[in-house]
């Protein structure tokens, strides 16, 4: 495969505004949420929240330890059984009112998240967007839930189906989507009778404590708690809890195993969405310019930090070329920069500097390996941890830039010669969490998306959610399910009752 176009390395969009994106005044109480008020940790040990655009440090907040964590449990199963008692409909309007508060500081938090993420301001308003959305579409289903009908299933005997919460939930949150990951945990975990614990990235955790504060008056006292920390320490003691009913963690594979291991001992539910490495299968009928139009957006939305980025082209040679001629160009027209440089700002940086040097370290070792790259390649001068929207091409199968979650603003392209190599080539990752078809062929579409072994395939798009539809993976991306009635399911359990009325 062979373009002619000219590698290039973006510039980044600068802030000239003297106005700061955000104010001491917006910032969330540097503490602990516990029992309905923030408190004071344990230890006097701090941990810097750092701005990745500028890396200046915005806020310090509590290293939580093992006793945190602690008071917090404590603190939920004092809290849920008066929680799990308040029937569907009351449930349901504490959630409506979470989400009117929400969206009644939709600026605040977007402002909050992007200062913290380096996110661009478009990216932060959509994510409380969806956080809304969220906490309406739960605040509906918990009204609504199905279970198989009572009845005589056995002579004499009616069966009847009760949904009972859990109890108390502990959650990890990850950085790259810091307040809609805590909403697609917390709404179905509310919403399902149960309390909950959750941990937020220590890079990233200013939006989970401001939508505690936002939401302090609405919740009662231990239905939601917030231990900031580190996951080796206050992950690891939530997990391994012998009061927490259950761990639910989106993160990485790494820390999703560490998670399943720690909870193996009191043999509590684990729900695990993690890693992705989608591929997206471009056939030779497909409509090239609006697949690379799509993977504008899907391949670098939130800067490629989004485990169902489409981050990896299989294009079938007959069209390989055109079609990176046509992605190439709609990669270099991407506007990179801080997120108050304007709101047309497509790409941020990287959330940290050691995420940083790990995308790079993935773009220098592929170009060692021979894979040549089409635009980008590398780090942007000036400060912050910016890296140039990237496409690598001439990948080989079984590379590493194509079989590893790079986690970045970097899309590869591999080519095949017919279905059942791209399918097999699709599959042969150990990540299964989405995938895109791009066809014309209405029969090839059915077939293929039928066959690649991945929670979610869309066919013509990529990145597209919706509320009441799941998302979760297969193979090393976890198993679970969030958003949808799904997400309602793994946060309940289901108990059979069998009364004897036979005269």
């Amino acid at each position: 495969m062979t373009t002619d176009a000219a590698v290039s390395t973006a510039t980044v969009r600068r802030v000239t505004d003297v106005r700061p994106l955000i104010t001491a005044a917006d910032l969330p109480p540097a503490r602990h949420f516990i029992d309905g008020t923030f408190a004071e940790g344990s230890t006097e040990r701090v941990v810097d929240v750092v701005d990745p655009c500028t890396e200046n440090v915005i806020a310090r907040i509590p290293e939580g330890t093992a006793e945190d964590i602690d008071r917090a449990v404590s603190a939920a199963l004092q809290a849920k059984a008066g929680w799990s008692r308040l029937v569907p409909k009351e449930r349901s309007e504490l959630l409506h009112a979470v989400a009117d508060r929400l969206a009644e500081h939709t600026e605040l938090l977007s402002r909050l998240e992007s200062a913290n993420t380096g996110k661009p301001l478009a990216v932060s308003t959509d994510d409380v967007g969806q956080a809304v959305d969220t906490f309406r579409f739960m605040a509906g289903a918990v009204r609504a839930t199905t279970s198989l009908a009572a009845g005589d299933y056995v002579e004499d005997h009616l069966s009847v189906m009760l949904r009972e919460p859990l109890g108390v939930i502990g959650v990890v949150t990850p950085w790259n989507y810091p307040l809609l990951m805590a909403a697609w945990k917390i709404a179905p975990i509310l919403g399902a009778g149960n309390t909950l614990v959750l941990k937020p990235s220590e890079q990233t955790p200013l939006t989970t404590l401001k939508f505690a504060e936002l939401v302090a008056d609405l919740l009662p006292a231990g239905v939601l708690n917030v231990v900031n920390g580190y996951g080796a320490t206050v992950g690891a003691r939530l997990a391994e809890h012998p009061d927490v009913n259950m761990i639910a963690l989106t993160g990485s594979v790494n820390s999703g195993r560490a998670v399943a291991r720690a909870a193996a001992e009191s043999l509590k539910r684990v729900h695990l969405e993690l890693g992705g490495k989608a591929p997206v299968v471009v056939f030779e009928d497909a409509d090239l310019a609006a697949a690379a139009s799509a993977l504008r957006v899907a391949g670098f939305w939130n800067s490629g930090q989004e485990c169902g980025a489409a981050c990896r082209v299989l294009v079938h040679e007959s069209v390989a070329e055109r079609f990176v001629e046509q992605l190439v160009g709609e990669v270099r027209e991407l506007i990179v920069g801080e997120p108050a440089a304007g709101e047309d700002v497509e790409v941020g940086p990287m959330v940290s500097k050691a995420h940083f040097e790990r995308v790079t370290g993935y773009l220098e070792r592929a170009k060692k390996e021979g894979v040549r790259v089409a635009v980008g390649g590398g780090a942007v001068d000036g400060p912050g941890y910016f890296v140039a929207p990237t496409v690598l091409v001439d990948v080989l199968e079984g590379a590493e830039a194509a079989h590893e979650e790079i986690f970045g603003p970097v899309i590869t392209v591999e080519t095949f010669t017919d279905e059942e190599e791209a399918v097999r080539r699709a599959n042969d990752v150990p990540l299964g969490l989405s995938a895109s078809v791009w066809t014309e062929n209405a029969r090839r579409s059915h077939d293929i998306a039928a066959r690649l072994d991945f929670g979610t395939v869309w066919v013509n798009s990529h990145l597209v959610l919706s509320s009441e539809v799941p998302w979760g993976g297969f193979k090393g991306s976890g198993y679970g399910r969030d958003l949808s009635i799904y997400a309602l399911d793994d946060y309940s359990r289901t108990k059979h009752v069998m009364h004897h009325h036979g005269r």
